[in-house]
Parts: structure tokens; sequence; C-alpha cells
């Protein structure tokens, strides 16, 4: 199974230079929790998330209106293509602890984003050929869970 099986690509992009409250509407509109944040020529520069943006307006006491996604979106950005298999995504999200990925089109520009819920929604009890199995998404959310140090004790000690 490859990454454009399961991606959704009906998604909302921001610049470096939105603001916050426009970030949060796009966001509000695609019920999403994500957006990639890209450049003029569509490259991905970044991501920035629901939870980016709620730490942001709680810790710098400016309205969303006056901070730009640029000052406050992650820049490593991880990726991953729509042509490459499916488990090769799940092991990126799993080794970058992150829940979701901007997906390459061939065209070298954004062509959506594959996150755990479609990965999970695509898994199987056993799979035949390329599918992702039920085991290997509960192992790599546990990978990913475990950059949460309280958490990850509880998980070993179970």
């Amino acid at each position: 199974m490859r990454v454009q099986d399961v991606m959704t690509t009906e998604i909302a992009t921001c610049q470096p230079e939105t603001n916050l409250a426009e970030a949060i509407a796009s966001m509000w509109g695609k019920n999403c929790g994500v957006l990639p944040v890209v450049g003029e020529d569509g490259e991905v520069l970044g991501m920035i998330t629901d939870r980016d943006i709620g730490i942001a307006l709680g810790t710098r006491n400016m309205r969303a209106s006056d901070l730009l996604v640029g000052d406050v979106a992650h820049n490593h950005v991880l990726k991953c293509k729509a042509s490459d298999d499916l488990h090769i995504a799940l092991q990126t999200m799993s080794q970058g602890k992150v829940r979701r990925l901007p997906v390459i089109g061939s065209h070298g520009g954004i062509a959506g984003i594959v996150s755990m819920d479609d990965i999970v929604m695509s898994a199987g009890p056993d799979p035949i050929g390329a599918g992702i199995s039920h085991a290997e998404v509960v192992g790599a959310l546990q990978e990913i869970y475990c950059s949460n140090e309280l958490l990850c004790r509880r998980l070993s000690a179970a």
C-alpha cells in the first residue's frame, strides 16, 4: 500500500507571513489541527499545529492577528512522498515522534497530508501483502507517545 492510497488531499496550507488568526480560521474551515507552511514556490517549509498556536497565544500576550505563522511554526519538517510505501511513512512518524506528515507529489510540491488517523483506518488485523497491521500501528503510536516521559514509563511498566 502506498501513501497516496490513504492520504488526505483536500488540505489547507499557509505561508510564513500568514497571521495566526487566518491560520486558525483555515484549520476551523477544514476541520484539521495542522497546516503545512509553504513558500511561494510551493515547497514545504514547515508545519504549524493548533497546539503551537495555542501555546504561542498563551505565552506571548499578543493578538492572533499580530503574530505570524513564520514566528511560531516548526521549520524542521519531516515529509514523505506520495509514492512511498506506507510502512516508510509510519517509520518516519515513529522515529520523528509525529502524527502527521506532509506528502510531496511528483511535481515536488505539497500533494496532501498523511496522518496516523489515515493509517489507523487503513490497518487490518492480518494485512495481506503490503498492508499495515494493527500491531504495527500500535507499536508506532507507542514510540510516538514515548516522547512523553511519564506516559512512556506507564507503558513500559504495564
